[in-house]
């Protein structure tokens, strides 16, 4: 019979629910090289802190720490075990920061973060008001950024060219770049293909592959071409080649709309796949997810119809 208890008794404690804040406190009391550090760090005090360590030792039925004088170091079995869970708790929290979903009575707006300012302003921007009636008026929020996205930032849907996110999300290619060759109507006239050996190009600092990938694909080289001046970025260079005697390389669906009022003329036979893909991003973590995944899909067919736009 007292074989039979002691049995039992074992049982019921291996069936214990693991006391996951005991672990977190642990975790952060190794990372922190004290208890007073991961009280710090956690926002409460070194008793709780405290406490949760001795729940935790009494759960695993070993000691974590040997203490040293003042000091505490971590035992053999407490290096072993904090090499093995710190990792996965790290996943764990880090995960759940990043699908947190915000708590907002705004149902009907979205947070759009881009990393392509001249795409937002030349396509996105110019278009957002078909969204919102599309969607009983839904309010877009725009922002641009090109540092790496993070997990407490604030964004429904990402919008780039060269991010990606590693958080959980569903996402759309939305173009495949197309490069082409444009200038000011005045200028090229009817002088064509010829005009790109006699006007000077201009180049951006913020896109410098696109010129080198479009002299590839047009099969030349930079002495076919006349060099000229170099601005920061496209919404910068797009003036410059409306109203000076210059020509510019460009993706095609930041110029289709300056081609097609006019102001922009597409130099014959300049057009040139870059090898570079938008993508749009709708993350789990939205308050708003079903209305991040629609603006995707709009934000999709928006870029289709663009690109098939006639020009020469």
């Amino acid at each position: 019979m007292v074989f039979s208890w002691k049995q039992e008794v074992v049982v019921a404690s291996e069936e214990q629910d693991v006391p996951l804040n005991a672990v977190r406190a642990f975790v952060t009391i190794a990372r922190e090289r004290s208890v007073t550090g991961a009280a710090a760090a956690l926002g409460t005090t070194q008793s709780s802190i405290s406490r949760h360590l001795a729940v935790l030792e009494d759960y695993l039925g070993a000691s974590l720490f040997e203490r040293r004088g003042r000091s505490s170091d971590l035992s053999d079995y407490g290096r072993l075990f904090a090499n093995a869970v710190t990792e996965s708790l790290d996943t764990i929290c880090f995960t759940a920061r990043r699908m947190r979903r915000r708590n907002t009575a705004d149902v009907n707006r979205l947070i759009v973060r881009t990393s392509l300012s001249t795409f937002a302003t030349h396509v996105l921007i110019p278009h957002l008001s078909e969204f919102s009636k599309e969607m009983g008026g839904a309010t877009v929020d725009v922002v641009t950024s090109l540092a790496m996205p993070s997990a407490s930032d604030r964004f429904d849907v990402l919008v780039t060219r060269d991010l990606h996110i590693a958080e959980p999300g569903d996402h759309w290619e939305i173009y495949r770049e197309q490069l082409i060759c444009v200038g000011s109507p005045t200028h090229l006239k009817s002088k064509g293909l010829a005009s790109i050996r006699s006007i000077p190009i201009l180049s951006t600092t913020s896109r410098p592959d696109i010129l080198p990938t479009w002299l590839r694909g047009m099969d030349m080289t930079v002495n076919d071409i006349v060099g000229g001046a170099r601005v920061d970025h496209h919404y910068l260079a797009l003036p410059a080649a409306m109203t000076g005697k210059c020509l510019l390389v460009a993706p095609e669906i930041v110029v289709a709309q300056c081609l097609q009022d006019g102001f922009l003329k597409a130099v014959s036979g300049t057009r040139t796949p870059s090898g570079m893909h938008y993508r749009a991003y709708a993350l789990d973590r939205s308050s708003n997810p079903e209305l991040a995944r629609a603006f995707c899909r709009w934000l999709a067919r928006l870029c289709r119809g663009m690109s098939s736009g006639e020009t020469p």
